[in-house]
């Protein structure tokens, strides 16, 4: 797979799965939105990353990480709330967005040789 393909499939994720997380709150937070804001970013820049741009992908990369590491704290809420929708939600968007990592990591490699 394209690191590409693997950011759109991220920001497609980011985007539905937080908007999900929001509207289906009992007491929505806007910080739910962070993700979802993160997420049309990242499809904005994503034909930059297809094009090759490496500024943009670099830009990309770093948003994912950002993302990654913010996913953390909601997941550790939902766990402690015992959510097993929310569990569900922040788990497949930390798993979309490591899909990504590791899509760039790899063109970034290939990209070096």
């Amino acid at each position: 797979m394209k690191a590409y393909i693997a950011s759109l499939i991220n920001a497609a994720a980011l985007i539905t799965l937080s908007l999900w997380g929001y509207f289906s709150s009992e007491t929505p937070s806007l910080t739910a939105l962070i993700p979802t804001g993160i997420g049309i970013v990242i499809l904005i820049l994503n034909k930059g990353v297809k094009n090759e741009n490496k500024v943009i992908a670099h830009i990309v990369v770093t948003l994912t990480l950002v993302v990654l590491i913010g996913l953390i704290k909601p997941l550790l809420g939902a766990l402690d709330r015992n959510d097993t929708l929310a569990i569900i939600r922040v788990t497949t968007m930390i798993l979309t967005t490591v899909m990504a990592m590791v899509f760039f990591v790899k063109s970034f490699i290939d990209a070096r040789k």
